[in-house]
């Protein structure tokens, strides 16, 4: 083989080598790169992600709350007194914010950040335009948009009707109150619990600005009379809104479906018959479609709610069936408040059984709700208020729980009054039906006290439970919540736990025994040093103190069951009804074993004195466990008589 051929070769094999490499790496495929839409973050959104990965710690006390064991409140009352205690000290900063106005005027943040500035007040004498007028309304600033407006009338600046509507909606919505401001989360939770428990009532402010408004337009249009009707049937004045009603349809105005909506709402006080009442939402709901005036959730919510308002006849449950479909059928999904309403149409107090829950649940199961209706908040405690009185449903109470703990559905629940109730019912059902090892280890230990405090009724029932079980190992924590959330001034609760420790087969042990009795002695303790000026006093009775003399003897604390029979035997006055012999009797066994004739003799005379019977057989067992002298024996004669003894 010449060279020439062995060159040729390699040089074929070289070329050869970078075609197949280059078709190895190259490719005819072309790539489209697509840059995705911008998506719009919040400046809290890291923090919210990082939330969600984190599990809820139910051994921790709320964020609001000092992170130290001794200052975290844990009775209702002191909860409310600690948030409400730190609201007021914002309240009060706000306030001297506002009254030295011009001494906080430096500005650190750029740009400046409006909410920490102070807020411009407005007098008589101030200078005023209409951009101030429209900024105070777009702020909600109530009282100050009155007193623009007054400023920019008594100057004889016209008002443009623009801004003459936005303030007469403000003032509707608001019936001339200034709203709560943002910043006072806490007033807000605990103020709705009272707002909840008020009866709609007549609050309209008559011939206020509103109305001087409304009648200063020359023809009002339809936006004005929707504004005033809205704002009427809201606070109470349902008369005024329905003559209102009738003139704007009179003048062939269109009126926005919130009108509607409005009278929709109050019609339970507009017609008292249930057929009548029906048959005006009808009328309604067939002026809307004339009107061509689309109906919408609220509408649903409304319709709603004046059927639940009709009694339990089978008509109004197939008539508030028939509306939620036809509703659907117009692309209107219910929201809770709606469901809220099916359920007080179904499961009323006195009528019959309904499973309808059950299926609300199959329809709302693993969602993410959203708040789309101010009622939206009453449906989780009603839910759970139905599996507790209406259905006894374990189960379905858990699926409501699950969904109420699911993403961010906990911000539903409404307010502190709503959460309390929820728990009041949730617990007690799972007190009711699970085992009371699974209730306390999987419920009671996990809920209370960071997430739900227990009222003494749900105390009770727990206690109840206890001793149905006689699972007295439960109740020295049992106790020492009773005193953290402030119950013991509730007698039914101490007479039911003196009750289960002196009744208990279990409590034989010398753990158990001590325990008890240094619980026995803080009953003691919290009735006797009561405060002399307090309303409702617990009074002791002869059976509460006999209970307590036993569980201190079954400790043999002698001297502590002293004091308690002292106690029986000089306020016999005070002391209602007697202690019971079973505790005397121990007692005076006692009086032997510490050979204390004169105590036994004492325990014996309070025997006599309360009528029983056997107090002689006492007398007996004191004189022949123990060599009495002639005083102790000329005593007892003198209480039980000279027979005894022979």
């Amino acid at each position: 083989m010449n060279i020439s051929s062995v060159y040729l070769k390699s040089f074929i094999t070289r070329s050869c080598g970078q075609r197949i490499s280059a078709c190895l790496f190259t490719t005819d495929v072309k790539e489209n790169i697509e840059i995705p839409k911008r998506i719009h973050r919040g400046p809290t959104d890291i923090l919210r992600a990082l939330e969600s990965t984190v599990k809820r710690d139910y051994t921790a006390a709320h964020y609001k709350y000092h992170d130290d064991p001794y200052l975290i409140p844990m009775s209702n009352l002191g909860k409310r007194t600690f948030a409400m205690a730190q609201e007021a000290g914002r309240k009060a900063a706000y306030w001297v914010r506002q009254e030295n106005a011009d001494l906080f005027q430096h500005q650190e943040a750029d740009p400046m950040i409006k909410s920490f500035a102070p807020k411009i007040m407005y007098n008589e004498s101030s200078e005023v335009t209409i951009q101030d007028l429209n900024e105070v309304i777009e702020k909600s600033y109530v009282f100050d948009a009155v007193t623009i407006y007054k400023l920019l009338k008594s100057k004889n600046v016209d008002v443009p009707a623009v801004a003459m509507q936005q303030l007469l909606e403000l003032l509707c919505f608001y019936n001339h109150e200034e709203p709560l401001l943002e910043d006072f989360i806490e007033e807000r939770w605990f103020k709705q619990s009272f707002k909840g428990k008020e009866r709609q009532r007549k609050t309209w402010k008559d011939g206020d600005l509103a109305e001087e408004i409304f009648i200063s337009f020359d023809n009002p249009n339809e936006e004005a009379y929707s504004a005033i009707i809205q704002g009427m049937a809201k606070y109470g004045q349902v008369d005024r809104s329905w003559q209102l009603f009738e003139e704007a349809l009179s003048k062939n105005l269109l009126l926005s479906v919130d009108a509607y909506n409005s009278i929709i709402g109050v019609a339970n006080f507009l017609k008292e018959a249930y057929d009548l009442r029906w048959t005006f939402v009808l009328d309604m709901l067939s002026m809307m479609a004339q009107a061509k005036v689309k109906p919408n959730l609220r509408t649903l919510n409304n319709v709603l709610k004046t059927l639940s308002t009709m009694g339990t006849s089978k008509i109004v449950k197939e008539n508030a069936l028939k509306t939620l479909a036809e509703f659907r059928a117009m692309n209107i999904e219910p929201s809770l408040a709606s469901w809220y309403y099916i359920l007080i149409t179904f499961c009323k107090e006195r009528g019959p059984v309904s499973p309808i829950l059950k299926n609300i649940m199959n329809e709302l199961e693993g969602k993410d709700l959203q708040i789309k209706d101010e009622k939206d908040t009453f449906f989780f405690v009603t839910a759970m208020d139905i599996c507790h009185h209406h259905l006894h449903d374990l189960e379905l109470a858990n699926r409501v729980n699950n969904l109420l703990n699911l993403h961010n559905n906990y911000d539903l629940i409404g307010d502190s009054y709503k959460e309390s109730i929820y728990y009041r019912h949730y617990i007690t059902l799972l007190c009711k039906t699970e085992t009371l090892e699974e209730f306390m280890q999987n419920t009671y230990l996990k809920l209370v006290p960071h997430i739900y405090v227990p009222e003494p009724s749900v105390m009770l029932e727990i206690l109840k439970c206890v001793e149905a079980n006689d699972a007295v190992e439960y109740i020295p924590r049992l106790w020492s919540d009773v005193i953290i959330f402030d119950h013991v001034n509730r007698e039914n609760l101490i007479n039911l736990v003196l009750n289960i420790l002196v009744s208990s087969e279990n409590a034989e042990s010398a753990t158990l025994a001590e325990r008890f009795s240094t619980i026995a002695w803080d009953i003691w303790n919290k009735i006797e040093n009561q405060n002399e000026n307090k309303i409702n006093k617990i009074s002791f009775t002869g059976e509460m103190l006999g209970k307590i003399m036993t569980l201190l003897l079954k400790n043999d604390d002698f001297e502590k069951a002293c004091i308690v029979m002292d106690k029986l035997q000089n306020d016999q006055t005070t002391v209602l009804g007697v202690s019971s012999f079973e505790a005397l009797e121990l007692f005076v066994n006692h009086c032997v074993k510490e050979k204390l004739p004169s105590k036994a003799i004492s325990c014996i005379q309070y025997a006599v004195d309360s009528g029983f019977e056997d107090a002689a057989n006492l007398a007996v067992t004191l004189n022949t466990s123990l060599t009495l002298d002639e005083t102790h024996l000329s005593k007892l004669s003198v209480i039980v008589g000279p027979d005894v003894f022979k």
